[in-house]
Order: C-alpha cells, then sequence, then structure tokens
C-alpha cells in the first residue's frame, strides 16, 4: 500500500544504529521504498553500511551484499550478470556508497562498470566527507568546509579544493541517465530512482545527505539544511537524460549562501570574506549550470 503516493512498506528497518535526524539513512529508506521488493542492495563499506549491520542483526529487508569501500560497482556487476545467466530481467541491482566510496576510493569500479554498459543503478549517498572513519575530507567536501583532515587555522581555512562535478564525469560516460536529489523533496527522488531503474542500462543518481555529527548540525535540521542548500544553489537539482542538462528546480529567488554555512558548525570560522569568495563560486556554478539548461551536452552510449 502507498500513502501519498510513497510505499507503506518498509525496506530499511527502523532499530538501525544511525544518528538521530540522519539524512543519509532518510535517503537510502526512500530509495528502497521507490524500488521495491524485487531488489538486490551492493553496499560499500560507510556509515549506513556499519549502523546496519552489527552481527548478527541487520536492518536490511532486502538482499543484501556488503563490500569494500572500492568495489561496490564491480560487486554489483557480477550480480547483474549472474542475474542476466539466469534470465531474470526483473531483479533490479542498486549500488550504493557515500561520497567517499564513490567520489574517491570506488571511482575506478565505477568508471569501469559504465564503460562496460552494465545495468545498475548506483547511487551516492553525498554527506561530504569521509564521515564513518572520523568526518575526514572528500572530494565531494564544499569548499571551506572544517574537517579532521582539512581542519580550519589561521593560514588554511578549512577544505581548499572544488567540490568535484561527479554527476557530470559519470554523465561523459555515455550513460542515459544521471541526476542528482536531495532528502528535501522525497518525491523527486523517488520519481527520480523509478526513471533509472526502468532504463536499460548505467544509470547514476546522488542525493544530498546531510550529517549530523560530521556538519555539527541539530538532529532536526537535515531537512531545513537541504532547503537551504537548494535555495542558495549550493546543491543544484538536475537531471542529464539522453545527454541533455534539465534544471528541474529552480529557487523563485536565490537566498545568500551566508544563509547555509551559518546554520553549520563546520562553517563557523567563515569571515565575511571568506563568505564572498563561497559566493562566487556558488554563482559561478550555477551561472554555468544555467547555461546548458535544455542544451545536449553529452552523447549517450548505452
Amino acid at each position: 500500500m502507498a500513502i501519498l503516493g510513497i510505499e507503506e512498506k518498509e525496506f530499511f528497518a527502523s532499530g538501525h544504529r544511525a544518528c538521530a535526524g540522519c539524512g543519509e539513512a532518510l535517503a537510502l529508506r526512500h530509495i528502497l521504498k521507490a524500488a521495491g521488493e524485487k531488489t538486490i542492495i551492493v553496499q560499500a563499506t560507510g556509515c549506513m553500511e556499519v549502523v546496519s549491520s552489527p552481527y548478527p542483526e541487520t536492518a536490511w529487508e532486502l538482499p543484501w551484499v556488503h563490500c569494500a569501500f572500492e568495489n561496490a560497482a564491480a560487486v554489483a556487476s557480477g550480480v547483474r550478470a549472474a542475474l542476466d545467466y539466469k534470465g531474470d530481467k526483473e531483479t533490479q541491482v542498486i549500488a550504493t556508497g557515500g561520497d567517499g566510496a564513490s567520489f574517491d576510493i570506488g571511482l575506478a569500479a565505477l568508471s569501469g562498470a559504465f564503460e562496460r554498459g552494465t545495468k545498475f543503478l548506483y547511487v551516492c549517498t553525498d554527506n561530504e566527507a569521509f564521515m564513518n572513519t572520523g568526518i575526514q575530507r572528500s572530494s565531494a567536501t564544499f569548499p571551506y568546509a572544517n574537517t579532521t583532515t582539512s581542519p580550519a587555522g589561521k593560514v588554511i581555512h578549512g577544505k581548499q579544493e572544488a567540490k568535484k562535478p561527479l554527476p557530470f564525469i559519470i554523465a561523459a560516460h555515455g550513460a542515459k541517465y544521471v541526476a542528482t536529489a536531495s532528502v528535501m523533496d522525497l518525491f523527486d527522488l523517488k520519481r527520480k530512482v523509478q526513471k533509472a531503474l526502468a532504463i536499460n542500462g548505467p544509470t547514476f543518481i546522488t542525493v544530498f545527505s546531510p550529517c549530523v555529527p560530521g556538519w555539527k548540525i541539530e538532529t532536526n535540521m537535515a531537512i531545513d539544511v537541504s532547503r537551504l542548500a537548494y535555495e542558495t544553489t549550493v546543491y543544484p537539482i538536475y537531471e542529464i537524460e539522453d545527454g541533455v542538462v534539465k534544471i528541474n528546480q529552480k529557487p523563485e529567488a536565490r537566498k545568500p549562501v551566508e544563509e547555509y554555512l551559518k546554520l553549520q558548525g563546520r562553517f563557523k570560522h567563515v569571515t565575511p570574506d571568506i563568505a564572498v569568495k563561497i559566493q562566487k563560486y556558488v554563482d559561478d556554478r550555477w551561472a554555468f549550470l544555467e547555461s546548458v539548461d535544455g542544451k545536449k551536452i553529452f552523447d549517450t552510449l548505452f
């Protein structure tokens, strides 16, 4: 049964050990609802693996395979090959990992699976750092964020590098469907998961998933922070379908980035002059996205 279009049955059971207010757990719960019971999950090491599977317990109500940080997409490829060998075209395969397992450690396996044209969905739950191992920076970490390996000091004010544009990198592999989503809009997330699973080829979705301890926010703030990320265009919501970029939602009036930053302890060191730099960074990326909106910028292969 579905309530307001959302499946009532739970495939990611309560009682797991995720932090109260965890955006990543919320994302996974609704990704599985969108996918349904004929689904096999391949899970990279990370927060969601640790909190969901302390032996002998599990929160997973679907077939689930745990693998290393670096090989979720490769294991998913093997699962898909086994299903194809058996003639099973109904069962879907979803590989999932955090930004550390997706943007960084697992990028080679992810790239390989897309180069081979494996039919599966890869979902990156993006909380912008290696949270499970101590809040270390990843290539998904937002500029100037304070992490344990990009600490904010008097000379270096947090992470100095731009966030890696992983959706565009994956789209450049020839994928028919790539999208961004956020826990602020679970109906949009559901639609994108189901659209991705209906495609005969590799697909990719990255989901904005605030982390309570890593971002130093209150346990009731994940949705508010996610909404501000959208309203400031820190995290745009778009699709790249058949090589065409489409911005799905545009804020009626963009809010200044400072409103997003001030809610998070990881940015408490940000001074007005740094805030200006961050605003320009966000403005430039948004201007680029708007410039390609509605345009075909990638060839599709699969």
